[in-house]
């Protein structure tokens, strides 16, 4: 009897599951639950808000109480559905933009642009480590790889096989240099974007700026990546993981970087800043990007020669990979609407702008990224951290006196620099399974790279302080 029910115990213990960080879905549901409980304990109240230049702000020190509404069952699922409608605009966005990434994916034409940069700097490995971390970068700060580059990473394998390097090179090159660009995004529209659109300011409005910063990360990042690399190809022992002794799937990278996928790049980078210049001067929305993208795909896959039934077959299959991020907007925008209907939104930025208000507005800036930086750990979604923290960010700025794109850009660093650290992020997790890397093993070898990172954000943000950063 006692043999029996000792196999029980080991039965029932070997079927209990082990525990999981909960889906970002089942943490915002939570935090949705977190916020109608908030309109039965925090004060109702608002701000008053005066319109200057089309742009509605918060008028400092103008909060007073109300009688506001607790909210019940049912609210929290019209909630949803609210959420979904009043995002409608972002989500379909990101869906379309999806849809002609998937196009452009397909076509063969950044696998083709990856393989010639391995192709011209082979026997020249900082050349290759440079350039195929650039185009990670730029695919990165465009919002074009973002998700995408788990895929990548097996190319960062063979290209760290060929070199005899070791599988943290082959993340650092394609999703550590992804997220150097994500970091800053300065035509990101899945985190910039949105994050402006919310703050009423012009799209990609502020990118000279951001573009420096970018090249300094990006040059940073290399030059870290290639001192590691350098110190592994001398001595192999000196590798946090062991380096591969062999070259194989070479063959892999022998896809052919033709004249039409020059042709279709060229097209896509033209239409990119195209897109920047009617957004900063003509006045375009995010529904005028939503739109423009659907156009960038189909002449997408006209340059690549595709069928009309492939390119959109293709592009309903690149909507459905971002269903899950599409939808996150929805539901993240849902928390704000209930805090909204309960009215008690004002009531949290009054509190969250007590401890910053007597602070330096450089200060009060650093404060805005940290508090970012942490929401990140629970919502790793950039589209879905936009939607709730930016909200609260824009009348924070208003009230201790930081610009709107300075709070933008707080939010973004706060959202993109722990992308490369914290393991309840989905991308970094399935990138570094694809190399084989242990999370352990990754942060040792980022960890330096993630502080200097962290540096470069705080003197920017500082900058943009003194500097009254604005619109443009």
């Amino acid at each position: 009897m006692a043999l029996t029910e000792k196999k029980r115990d080991q039965s029932l213990s070997s079927n209990r599951k082990r525990w999981e960080m909960p889906d970002t879905y089942v943490i915002l549901f939570l935090v949705l639950l977190a916020g109608v409980i908030a309109t039965y304990l925090v004060p109702s109240g608002n701000f008053e808000r005066e319109t200057i230049d089309n742009v509605e702000r918060v008028i400092p020190g103008t909060y007073t109480l109300t009688d506001g509404s607790v909210l019940g069952l049912m609210d929290i699922f019209t909630a949803i559905q609210m959420g979904m409608v009043q995002s409608a605009d972002i989500i379909f966005m990101v869906l379309f933009t999806g849809g002609a990434f998937e196009i452009i994916e397909r076509s063969g034409a950044l696998r083709g642009a990856i393989n010639s940069a391995v192709s011209i700097t082979r026997g020249k490995e900082f050349w290759m480590i440079a350039i195929v971390s650039t185009l990670f970068a730029l695919g990165g700060a465009v919002g074009a790889v973002a998700n995408a580059v788990i895929a990548f990473v097996a190319i960062g394998v063979i290209i760290a096989r060929m070199l005899k390097l070791d599988p943290i090179v082959a993340v650092a090159i394609t999703f550590g240099a992804n997220f150097a660009g994500f970091n800053v995004g300065f035509i990101n529209p899945y985190t910039v974007g949105i994050a402006q659109n919310i703050a009423d300011l012009p799209l990609f409005s502020g990118a000279l700026f951001r573009v420096i910063v970018f090249v300094i990360i990006l040059a940073l990042t290399i030059w870290y990546t290639w001192r590691y690399a350098k110190k592994v190809m001398e001595d192999p022992d000196k590798s946090l993981i062991g380096v591969y002794d062999e070259e194989k799937d070479e063959e892999t990278l022998a896809s052919a970087f033709t004249l039409r996928h020059k042709l279709l790049l060229g097209f896509v980078g033209l239409a990119l800043v195209f897109f920047v210049y009617a957004s900063i001067n003509l006045g375009w929305s995010i529904n005028h990007m939503a739109a423009f993208f659907v156009l960038i795909g189909l002449v997408s896959g006209i340059i690549a020669g595709m069928h009309y039934n492939t390119i959109a077959i293709t592009f309903l299959q690149g909507t459905q990979k971002l269903v899950y991020g599409a939808l996150v907007v929805g539901l993240a925008r849902a928390v704000i609407v209930v805090l909204e209907d309960g009215e008690v939104l004002d009531t949290i930025v009054q509190a969250l702008s007590v401890p910053l208000e007597n602070l330096p507005s450089v200060l009060a800036a650093i404060g805005m990224f940290i508090s970012s930086a942490f929401l990140n750990f629970l919502v790793n979604s950039g589209s879905g951290q936009a939607m709730i923290s930016m909200p609260m960010l824009v009348p924070l700025a208003d009230m201790v006196g930081v610009t709107r794109q300075v709070a933008v850009q707080a939010f973004q660093f706060g959202d993109g620099l722990t992308n490369s650290i914290f393991p309840t992020s989905g991308i970094l997790m399935a990138s570094l399974a694809v190399a084989g890397v242990p999370w352990t093993k990754w942060v040792k070898f980022i960890f330096p790279l993630f502080l200097a990172w962290v540096v470069i954000a705080v003197i920017m943000l500082s900058i943009g302080v003194m500097i009254n950063w604005g619109p443009f």
